[in-house]
């Protein structure tokens, strides 16, 4: 496992919907992945967080299953970031839009 670990809000609607379900099937054994009932990303929600020890914490929010590519994208890259920084947030496509908060490690 990368140290990662990947939170789903099971209060928004994707979360209602098996958003985590789908998010563990496709992020396997990449991070660990939990739900949690609110992260307060209301404004915008569905909500996804991704963190690791020392490194930049992100929030995402309006994410829906379609999304879900991108975000295996994203932990890939966040993985292999030395910081959680990413010089180019291109292979993100639509989820660049969707940052809420990146919060510094």
């Amino acid at each position: 496992m990368s140290g990662v670990t990947v939170t789903v809000c099971r209060s928004c609607p994707a979360g209602q919907s098996g958003l985590a379900k789908r998010m563990r099937a496709a992020i396997g054994n990449n991070a660990d992945l939990q739900e949690v009932d609110c992260m307060s990303g209301c404004m915008r929600p569905s909500t996804v967080s991704f963190r690791a020890a020392g490194k930049t914490a992100y929030l995402f929010g309006e994410i829906t299953e379609a999304d879900i590519p991108n975000l295996v994208v994203f932990l890939r890259l966040y993985s292999a970031s030395q910081d959680g920084n990413l010089a180019d947030a291109r292979p993100l496509g639509s989820l660049r839009e969707k940052a809420i908060a990146r919060i510094p490690g």
